[in-house]
This record gives structure tokens, sequence and C-alpha cells, in this order.
């Protein structure tokens, strides 16, 4: 499923308009965003938590040359999902 798609799902079952579901659905990824930039975690409860880890600098190779290269320290992303969530696929 797609943005588009999900767009046109939640609007058919909300009876809402597809341009407002985008609007709030736009607004909701922006607002996880902007708390993962800050280093705080999502939680909602029953789908699942969104938080960053932080990954450290490290030493990697080039596969096509074999030399060395450093890969610098970054945030990586992360989601757990919850009891409810995990339930529903199986």
């Amino acid at each position: 499923m797609n943005k588009s798609e999900l767009v046109a799902k939640i609007a058919k079952n909300a009876s809402a308009s597809k341009v407002a579901v985008e609007v709030i659905l736009d607004e909701a990824v922006n607002a996880i965003t902007e708390a993962l930039k800050k280093g705080e975690d999502v939680r909602l409860v029953g789908f699942g938590t969104f938080s960053a880890a932080a990954r450290p600098a490290k030493e990697g190779r080039n596969p096509r040359t074999g030399a060395k290269i450093k890969i610098p320290a970054c945030k990586q992303p992360k989601f757990k999902a919850g009891k409810t969530l995990k339930e529903a696929l199986n």
C-alpha cells in the first residue's frame, strides 16, 4: 500500500475528503520526525513506538576496491511494534 492508497482508505472509512486526510497524514509524519530529531520517542499505544538510535562511527570497506573507508556516526530511526499490532498479524 502506498501513500495515496492509504489516504483513500482512511478518507473512505472516516467519511472525510482525501485532501483533508492527506494534510493530516503529512502533519502526523512531520510531528513524528520533529520529535525524533529532538531525541524524543513517539508512542502510539497498541501500534508501536518510534525512536532514534545512535549508531557509532566505524570503519568499513569499499566492496569494489577493498579500500578502508570511515563510516560516520549517525542517528537511525527505529520502530518497535506494539502488542495489539503484533497480535493482529498472528
